[in-house]
């Protein structure tokens, strides 16, 4: 296990009562059998009542963020900061140094300084397109957002997508190309490559390789195939370690031949998940699925139920109606289990549980007018299962549909990399060119990938990347690649919608794309990215005018007309071969899962997503080993232990996480972590998974042992910290949910859940909004949030607030200004579980602003809780007086301002908070300023006062919410849509019983489960 620190110790630090390292699970589980505990709890310590829980409510901040280490003494800090009353310019305590500023010569006709300029692009990620608009500042990428009229993100963003605005300005990407380490032009590697491809024209090409992930863009496989033609001998090999091979061998075994599943949630009324987190980023589809899954939670309208059997606790099972957590290798005969019921299917099932076989046979008499997803990890013959029963019961056609698939390669992934070390032993590869991806780090353990690459075997290597990682250290060339930011391409939706992507910049270290060095592998050396796509695109272009029809892509952002109709592909046969590796129910079962923040490992080096926390623990800057509650205690292993993972002779170290909801005899890992080459940010943190993953089991593995290694690891989880309960032990209905049957019966359950004092109730003066043009406001609906983050990711893109950094995130001084918060409700082994994002509640009676001693924090005239940075000196009393928890104080200089490249990546239109101020939520109020100047100026054109409409103005979380939870607005208009949902009867205030009267309410979520669970 690696580690930035020396955090593997005996015993760690007493950082934070709540985040204690060692934690007496014997003691723990007495505690919960006698006490009941909150109905909602965040974790374990908390559902047991652990002292040192309650030891921590009775602080703002863990032990030791408070400490002022520096050589200046608190005092002397406090007179510096105070200064800031006088100094009016002051914004911190940096000294910027003085630069000079040039106008332009001749300002471009469409190009006004302040004003962002959008345009239509895409990025990829496992090959799928995600259509985009990116907001530009005189040149300058910002701001990353959904293209609010493509059918596949309907102006949802991922937390990927919009990350990988961090990842072009990363200044650890390749800046050059290199030979063995030393840099080169690119004409000296134009140079070096001639002679090899001459030499194989002779042999046609029989010792060359190309090696890519997953492969979508229509130009570049028209590239592949024409070198192919020229070199008819050579091989085109895939792969990429998150790939589809399970899904695509289920549907040859189904359909004979490879099928791309479309689904449509908005038209099912049951949906059934076999292992399937389909609502949260990575999976493809997963922002339009989210959005037409949530539209469908509507307690008012027709409610659809989710179904989840899966193996480990993840954010679509926490969204479920009824959840069932059993070990992976159990879902293939529980399908088969479940395809009986629905139809006489032959096969031989294991007869389920009591527990099982009441939840199946529940299930089963609803599967008319539903879906059925399987999961990518699930093994192809528990996919072709689930083809049969969508096509027995109807639902093909309906919510189930089958297209061509969007891979342009679609052949197994673990098949072709083995083939292709399978040739390099072999002696049959002269020449082998990698575009992207990361094998050397990445592919199964027993192919050794990155030994065969030393071996010396290939006379040429040449790798194109991002970054000098892993495989670029072992190839002799290697090709600074383009960011999808800053080049030419084209690539396909989950649809098969094909996305023009056009560079938002020029490339900041005059990069290569894989359009651009395929064309010197075809003898077009001088072919621009630009001109490869546009005359792909002109032979594909059948009517007339193309420049019509290229400048009309562009804008919109995708190719019209290009997307998949469905098509009939019936089973082909009711009988499928069952897996050949079953894990013995009494062993130990190892699950492979891709990571929910950093994925594969190719976000390892972005700030932001490694500081995001994880859907269900909420750890940040580190993988760990997933166990369960029953597992734990059986072999006495406790939280954050180091335990050493045996499987066939391959060993890894890693911390425990004791995760609630995790099956017993099953350990979850995610990839991606353990790197020795990511970069700056990226480089030493967590384990390497793939060390025991092969290609026999590339997802789940039976037979691990766990051995106690006696070291200790400090986890950086943020899911005990900013606890809104009280130290004396009372409870708060903070998240407050109910079922279907209750919210017919009392709508109002959620209000009356709590006291909420009249609003003449305080000593706060009374001020009237409705004398004003505007009142902003915003609406929460929590049936509709999945916890997927994508809101976090935009607030911190668009406000440039800062990495911290896993050390710090320990001590509680992470910067995020909304936070989403995971609860469990119910019994640990199998709990529900809800989502509730917190942003500033924007209180009419703030707390925050009666204790600011320099009026720092002040309400605005349109019920806006304003920060002026020039006055704070950081006393953080607001932030103690705040129950919400929801304010961020930056104890050091977590902002990089020497970095040339995150200078241009800022939002110009927010400030740049230097060290010792508090920041929080706005409600982007950058923006709000932006759309009422609009406003004024069309007012003073039209001579009549236009005010802004609604839904005009959307928050950055509110844009990138692929479920469209958030609703903001002005709540003086009676018809806006937040004022609409703050008369529901499900809207309630988050601690109303304080009479803060925040600006930002919540509707409870409702539930719909099976009555026939429910007994």
């Amino acid at each position: 296990m690696h580690s930035k620190s020396d955090n593997s110790r005996a015993q760690g630090p007493d950082l934070c009562p709540s985040k204690k390292g060692t934690l007496d699970l014997a003691s723990l589980r007495a505690e919960i059998d006698k006490a009941s505990g909150p109905e909602y709890w965040r974790s374990l310590e908390e559902l047991a009542g652990d002292p040192a829980f309650q030891e921590a409510l009775h602080r703002e901040f863990p032990k030791g963020a408070s400490e002022w280490v520096d050589s200046v003494s608190r005092r002397g800090f406090l007179k510096v900061m105070g200064a800031s009353m006088a100094l009016a310019g002051m914004t911190g305590c940096v000294k910027l140094p003085n630069e000079p500023i040039v106008p332009y010569v001749r300002q471009p006709e469409e190009v006004i300084p302040g004003r962002p300029m959008f345009y239509a692009t895409a990025v990829t990620l496992g090959g799928y397109a995600s259509p985009i608009l990116v907001e530009s500042h005189l040149g300058r990428p910002t701001n990353i957002q959904g293209n609010l009229q493509h059918p596949a993100s309907m102006g949802g963003a991922d937390i990927f997508t919009q990350a990988s605005l961090l990842t072009m300005y990363d200044p650890d990407r390749s800046q050059s190309v290199t030979e063995l380490g030393d840099q080169r032009s690119w004409q000296s590697f134009v140079s070096a490559i001639r002679g090899p491809l001459a030499a194989q024209k002779a042999l046609k090409g029989a010792g060359i390789r190309i090696l890519t992930t997953t492969v979508t863009s229509p130009t570049l496989a028209d590239q592949l195939r024409n070198l192919l033609k020229i070199y008819p001998e050579a091989k085109w090999h895939v792969y990429e370690p998150v790939n589809r091979d399970n899904v695509l061998e289920g549907a040859k075994l189904a359909f004979g031949q490879p099928v791309e599943t479309r689904y449509d949630f908005s038209k099912a009324d049951v949906i059934v998940s076999l292992d399937a987190d389909f609502l949260y980023a990575g999976f493809p589809g997963n922002t339009r699925y989210i959005r037409d899954f949530a539209k469908r939670r509507d307690p008012d309208g027709k409610m659809n139920r989710l179904y989840v059997i899966e193996s480990g606790m993840s954010s679509t099972g926490a969204k479920a109606d009824y959840r069932l957590g059993v070990r992976a290798d159990q879902i293939e005969n529980l399908a088969l289990v479940l395809a009986g019921a629905v139809h006489r299917f032959s096969g031989n099932p294991t007869v389920p549980n009591a527990d099982e076989e009441r939840f199946l046979s529940a299930l089963s008499n609803e599967l008319p007018s539903s879906l059925v997803i399987a999961g990518d990890n699930l093994r192809p013959a528990v996919h072709a299962t689930v083809h049969r029963i969508n096509e027995a019961i109807g639902n093909v056609g309906k919510t189930v549909f089958y297209t061509d698939p969007v891979d342009a390669n679609p052949v197994s992934q673990t098949e072709s990399i083995k083939e292709l070390v399978s040739d390099i032993h072999a002696g049959k590869v002269d020449l082998l060119i990698i575009l992207g991806g990361n094998p050397a780090y990445d592919a199964p353990a027993d192919l050794d990938f990155a030994n065969v690459l030393k071996n010396g075997k290939v006379p040429m290597r040449v790798h194109l990347g991002l970054y000098q990682n892993e495989t670029a250290e072992l190839c002799q060339w290697h090709v600074n690649q383009t960011h999808e930011l800053e080049s030419w391409g084209d690539a396909r939706a989950y649809d098969g919608a094909v996305s023009i992507i056009q560079p938002l910049i020029a490339p900041l270290y005059n990069g290569k794309s894989a359009l651009e060095l395929l064309a010197l592998l075809t003898e077009q050396a001088d072919a621009s990215g630009h001109d490869l796509v546009r005359v792909y695109w002109q032979t594909q272009h059948t009517g007339g005018d193309f420049e019509a029809f290229w400048r009309k892509s562009l804008h919109d952002g995708w190719v019209e007309g290009t997307s998949y109709a469905p098509r009939s592909f019936p089973v082909k046969s009711s009988n499928f071969p069952p897996s050949s590796v079953i894990g013995d129910s009494n062993s130990i079962e190892l699950n492979f899962r891709r990571d929910p923040t950093i994925y594969d490992g190719q976000f390892s080096n972005n700030g932001w997503l490694q500081e995001l926390p994880k859907p269900m623990n909420k750890l940040t800057w580190d993988n760990a080993i997933l166990i369960g509650p029953k597992m734990a205690e059986r072999l006495e292993i406790e939280p954050k232990h180091v335990v050493e993972l045996e499987l066939n002779g391959k060993k890894v170290k890693g911390p425990v996480w004791i995760q609630a909801g995790h099956p017993d005899n099953s350990v979850t890992v995610t990839l991606g972590y353990g790197r020795t080459r990511a970069g700056r940010v990226g480089t030493g943190w967590g384990f390497n998974a793939y060390a025991l993953r092969t290609t026999s089991a590339p997802w789940i593995a039976s037979g691990v042992k766990i051995n106690k290694t006696g070291e200790y690891y400090e986890l950086a989880s943020v899911q005990g910290m900013q606890s809104m309960e009280t130290p004396n032990g009372d409870t708060r209905p903070l998240v407050r949910a109910g079922t279907l049957e209750e919210y017919r019966q009392n709508p109002n359950f959620a209000p009356e859940m709590d006291e909420n004092p009249a609003p003449g109730l305080t000593l706060y003066k009374p001020y009237d909004y409705k004398d004003e043009a505007y009142a902003w406001g915003m609406a929460i609906d929590l049936n509709k949030c999945v916890g997927c983050n994508a809101c976090m990711i935009a607030c911190q893109s668009e406000n440039n607030i800062a990495v911290v950094g896993q050390e710090q995130t320990r001590l509680g001084r992470h910067m995020h200004w909304i936070r989403v918060d995971a609860y469990y409700q119910g019994d640990r082994e199998n709990p529900k579980a809800f989502f509730q994002p917190v942003p500033c509640m924007q209180c009419e009676n703030a707390p925050c602003e009666v204790v600011c001693p320099v009026a720092a924090t002040n309400h605005s005239s349109e019920g806006l809780n304003d920060m002026i940075y020039n006055r704070c000196v950081g006393t953080r009393y607001c932030s103690n007086n705040c129950p919400y928890k929801v304010r961020r104080f930056n104890f050091f200089l977590f902002q990089d301002w020497t970095t040339e490249q995150y200078k241009m990546m800022r939002n110009p239109d927010v400030s740049v908070r230097s060290r010792g101020v508090m920041e929080k939520c706005t409600y982007c109020i950058q923006r709000i300023n932006e759309h009422k100047i609009d406003a004024e100026v069309a007012s003073v054109r039209e001579g009549k006062t236009i005010k802004i409409k609604d839904g005009e103005l959307q928050t950055a979380c509110q844009q990138a919410c692929p479920a469209d939870a958030i609703t903001f607005g002005d709540i003086n208009d009676p018809n806006s849509a937040v004022a609409k949902l703050k008369r529901k009867s499900l809207n309630y205030s988050l601690l109303c019983e304080l009479n803060t009267r925040p600006r930002t309410t919540y509707l409870a979520e409702v539930r719909n489960p099976n009555p026939e669970l429910e007994i």
